[in-house]
């Protein structure tokens, strides 16, 4: 295969560098303007060619056609040291069996059981709170989600200890994923304390992982007791020879995998709804007498979910906004072309669902927060294109993040007056493996109506 017109090269690239200092100074507006130069566009990101794709239905082509345009480049390379082949980052070669075995955890029927399990952390931790402490909420979100998927995976009785242990290296270890995409590959080898950091944490989170789940192989699980991930990982059978399906070295890799996905990625959408709706008096004002109607200061529910259409309106908006998965990566297997460009195997290809959620042609002035342009009747309320994948490969916890979503932003308004600063209500850092927010200073105090426990006054810190 070969021909076909030449691949537009965006210009201002830089010898060796070439456009890594521009990702780096402003990221998202080097990512909108690439449309203006082609559906299909060349960069050169720290010594790589990677051609990103700006159009929607090219990006949904390449989405689809998963074997072809298989999970790569350097994101996944640098997720694959530390979490292997997980199911979001395992090759196409192995992802329809880990799919297969994986999804049955994520079916309907399970979801008010993660629910429950939702309610409960996202109580412990707002519970704590007291009227006119003054609190990092970007922290405090990444606290209950990351409660949320370790309680999810391991069970409700896994030590608080244990769970501090686990968050603490879980987010030196993410650190580093964003620190070393961009660094050339001699510099991810050095022995340099970033690097030494990220592996140290990296091999105590796989040390304690394996041994919580050789733990639960062995431990005698009354009948009764409610089933968490793993418990569904470790009876899912292979259907050829009925043998276990995963050893514990694939599980310690879906455990990480289900970690990174779910902690970060969650807490970032709630806090840029919480952040959004803060600079739109209107919506914010709509978003706090809806949750504080339903819920009436306590944490939302499974129940709750039917009765929250505007909370899940303003999620939806802000994760089109700010998706937290926001510059991806693939690899193509082989020559193949995408909108009659002819690419080599080997290729890197990259897509943005921060660029796609800002095309005029899918949303009319896209750069405006509406949350109302997610109304049932007019569009489904869903989650944009492209934010949680497309084809064989879109997010097997879509569903279990968006009610994470909805039941942690209605819960965090509806029990709190949250005051933001006047800093936090300025644009947020720069990006780095995910596209969050910022520190998010926020003064809390008890709302006028609400019948919560009596609060001590807590000196601002």
């Amino acid at each position: 295969m070969s021909g076909g017109p030449v691949l537009p090269q965006v210009p201002g690239a830089l010898p060796l560098l070439g456009h890594t200092v521009a990702l780096l100074r402003a990221p998202l507006a080097f990512l909108e303007r690439l449309p203006a130069y082609g559906e299909v566009v060349e960069v050169r990101l720290a010594g790589r060619r990677i051609v990103v794709v700006c159009d929607p239905e090219l990006t949904r082509t390449m989405l689809v056609h998963d074997r072809v345009f298989d999970k790569g480049g350097p994101l996944y390379q640098r997720l694959r040291e530390a979490g292997g082949h997980g199911v979001a980052s395992c090759p196409a070669s192995d992802h329809r069996r880990q799919r297969r075995l994986v999804q049955p955890a994520f079916h309907q029927p399970r979801l008010p059981g993660y629910a429950q399990v939702m309610t409960d952390r996202v109580e412990k931790t707002l519970g704590s709170w007291r009227s006119g402490q003054r609190i990092d909420l970007t922290q405090e979100a990444r606290k209950i989600t990351a409660g949320v998927v370790i309680a999810a995976f391991f069970g409700t009785g896994l030590d608080e200890a244990a769970h501090a242990r686990l968050a603490a290296d879980f987010t030196v270890m993410m650190a580093g994923f964003s620190r070393r995409i961009l660094m050339p590959e001699a510099l991810c080898a050095l022995p340099i304390p970033g690097n030494l950091r990220h592996r140290r944490a990296t091999e105590r989170i796989r040390q304690e992982l394996g041994r919580l789940i050789a733990d639960q192989r062995s431990a005698d699980t009354a009948a009764d007791a409610a089933p968490n991930l793993l418990s569904l990982l470790l009876a899912a059978r292979d259907p050829d020879s009925d043998a276990d399906a995963f050893t514990d070295h694939e599980l310690v890799d879906q455990a990480i995998t289900m970690y990174t996905a779910g902690t970060e990625t969650t807490a970032g959408a709630v806090c840029w709804a919480l952040h959004l709706a803060a600079t739109h008096p209107d919506a914010q004002e709509k978003l706090r007498t809806e949750a504080r109607t339903v819920l009436g200061g306590r944490a939302a529910t499974w129940e709750d979910l039917p009765r929250l259409g505007y909370t899940r309106q303003v999620l939806t908006e802000a994760i089109r906004m700010y998706p937290p998965g926001w510059f991806l990566t693939r690899e193509t297997t082989g020559a193949t072309e995408l909108g009659g460009h002819h690419l080599p195997a080997g290729t890197t290809v990259a897509y943005s669902p921060y660029l796609i959620g800002r095309l005029p042609a899918l949303y009319e002035d896209p750069g405006r927060f509406d949350p109302d342009r997610w109304q049932a009747g007019e569009r489904t309320p869903q989650a944009p294109a492209t934010v949680f994948g497309g084809g064989a490969r879109s997010c097997v916890g879509d569903r279990f993040a968006m009610v994470e979503g909805v039941l942690l932003l209605a819960s965090m308004v509806g029990r709190w007056h949250l005051e933001l600063t006047p800093d936090s209500l300025a644009l947020p850092r720069l990006p780095q493996l995910t596209l969050n927010p910022g520190r998010m200073r926020a003064t809390v105090t008890v709302p006028s109506g609400i019948d919560t426990p009596p609060q001590r006054q807590c000196p601002a810190s």
